[in-house]
């Protein structure tokens, strides 16, 4: 004869393992930073986020000055805007980002990652963040763009502004993009333009398009540097890592960005890494 006692224990085990259990949430006043999984609607923490130092990004003093002053007013609890920054490839867009959460940390801000996959569960990202109101929380979207009708396009678009299932006080969207307008751009539109009275009125495609962009109430644009900026930056952070720029840095820099084809903040870095490691 079979023990039904003796296996109801392991019923109720096996039941409890497979019943839906609200997802754990971090331990903010130990986790600066966190991953958002949209398959297990939970939060992974980074344990070892990426410090960068305001101080260390030249050449973007404006960029810094603007983006600065919006999270310390939410840090303060005061009102604040959404930011897209936008521009030049390897500008510092994304290390700004990162710098300001190092800056703010110690104060309560919180820097939630999310992919472009998880843009349409960011209503249940939205109501986890709820839950933590001593904290102040950015979730920060890197290299943002989007092809034509991709799902998390109107998701991020309701999250911005438009949707019930909204963030709440304590939560602001940072995304970077090479894109102003996030989507691609095609000469076509253009001819969906209409003059009335003098006044060039944009077509609906076009009118869609600016539409989300819009939504972030600040822009943040980089560009393109020079090249005295350039070499600059390379010989900031030659010294960083230990190594002194001798007569034959500059150029050595200069071929190492012909090589890349760009000349920005990310490949100076690139290549003082290489420098001081050869030197070192």
């Amino acid at each position: 004869m079979i023990d039904f006692t003796a296996l109801l224990p392991r019923l109720d085990a096996l039941l409890d393992r497979l019943a839906p259990h609200a997802p754990a949430t971090p331990d903010w006043k130990t986790v600066r930073a966190a991953r958002w999984s949209a398959q297990t609607g939970s939060l992974k923490p980074i344990l070892h986020p990426r410090r960068v130092a305001l101080q260390d990004l030249l050449d973007i003093d404006e960029q810094k000055r603007r983006v600065d002053a919006n999270t310390r007013q939410f840090v303060e609890g005061r009102p604040a805007n959404n930011v897209l920054l936008t521009g030049a490839r390897g500008g510092g867009k994304s290390s700004l980002v990162k710098a300001v959460h190092a800056k703010y940390a110690a104060k309560g801000l919180r820097l939630i990652e999310v992919d472009k996959a998880g843009l349409p569960a960011l209503p249940d990202l939205f109501d986890l963040l709820a839950d933590a109101p001593s904290h102040r929380f950015v979730v920060f979207i890197d290299d943002l763009s989007f092809a034509e009708h991709e799902p998390g396009y109107a998701s991020l678009k309701a999250a911005l502004d438009g949707s019930l299932a909204g963030p709440a006080d304590n939560v602001l969207i940072y995304a970077t993009s090479n894109r102003r307008h996030l989507m691609p751009e095609y000469m076509a539109e253009n001819l969906d333009a209409k003059h009335v009275d003098g006044e060039i009125h944009p077509g609906e495609a076009t009118e869609e398009k600016v539409s989300l962009s819009d939504r972030f109430g600040l822009w943040v644009s980089f560009h393109a540097m020079d090249q005295d900026s350039y070499l600059a930056i390379a010989r900031h952070w030659a010294v960083q890592l230990g190594a002194s720029p001798d007569g034959g840095f500059d150029a050595a820099a200069l071929q190492w960005a012909l090589g890349r084809g760009a000349r920005n903040g990310r490949v100076a870095w690139q290549f003082a890494r290489d420098w001081a490691g050869r030197k070192k």
